[in-house]
């Protein structure tokens, strides 16, 4: 399900302008790229505070209604205030379904409770990574990439390389390597029951 919401032009631009806006509940935002001019926008404060918390939100094709033009984009930068839980500036990217699109999107770990070197081998899985670098057309833009830990040994770690991506997705890589996503680590007080109960045995 598409997040939609709404946002008006905004005519006034500057500091001063700016000011006036969040004091009165609202952020300055613009909306840029897709070979169109940029435009600049205001929208309510209470309302995208709320959406911001969501995870979708920042890993999702977003669908802004600008005076009942609805437009598909990106978010691509939001600006907090540094001590107040207060945002000032929003940046969204216009959405060409044609184009291929880069965006980083949150991994799903599964399975974790599960996994025997969890459950029967005292293990500890440490998150090496929380979320992906991708680029696909934006109707293959997937919300999360699932992680599935089932078959992770102690000891093991799984790789990017390992990850199932769905259809139409590329990994967007930056660098040369194979970076470790999630690793199965010996708790040391189980090893040392471990130790005791061979010695013992």
């Amino acid at each position: 399900m598409q997040i939609v919401f709404k946002a008006t032009k905004r005519v006034e631009q500057g500091t001063g302008a700016s000011r006036r806006l969040r004091r009165a509940g609202q952020i300055p935002g613009i909306i840029y790229g897709a070979d169109t001019d940029a435009q600049a926008i205001t929208l309510d404060h209470n309302e995208l505070y709320h959406l911001l918390k969501k995870e979708a939100f920042h890993a999702s094709i977003l669908s802004v209604d600008v005076e009942g033009a609805k437009q598909a984009v990106l978010l691509r930068d939001t600006q907090w205030h540094p001590f107040r839980q207060q945002v000032l500036h929003l940046d969204f990217q216009r959405v060409d379904a044609n184009q291929k699109i880069h965006l980083k999107v949150p991994l799903h770990f599964i399975n974790g409770d599960t996994n025997p070197a969890v459950k029967l081998g005292g293990c500890m899985i440490s998150h090496t990574i929380t979320e992906l670098d991708v680029q696909c057309l934006p109707a293959n833009l997937p919300e999360y990439v699932e992680v599935d830990l089932k078959d992770l040994e102690a000891g093991q770690s799984m790789h990017v390389s390992q990850l199932t991506l769905p259809e139409g997705v590329e990994l967007a890589q930056h660098g040369e390597g194979d970076p470790v996503v999630a690793t199965a680590l010996t708790v040391k007080g189980a090893a040392t029951d471990e130790a005791a109960e061979g010695a013992a045995a």
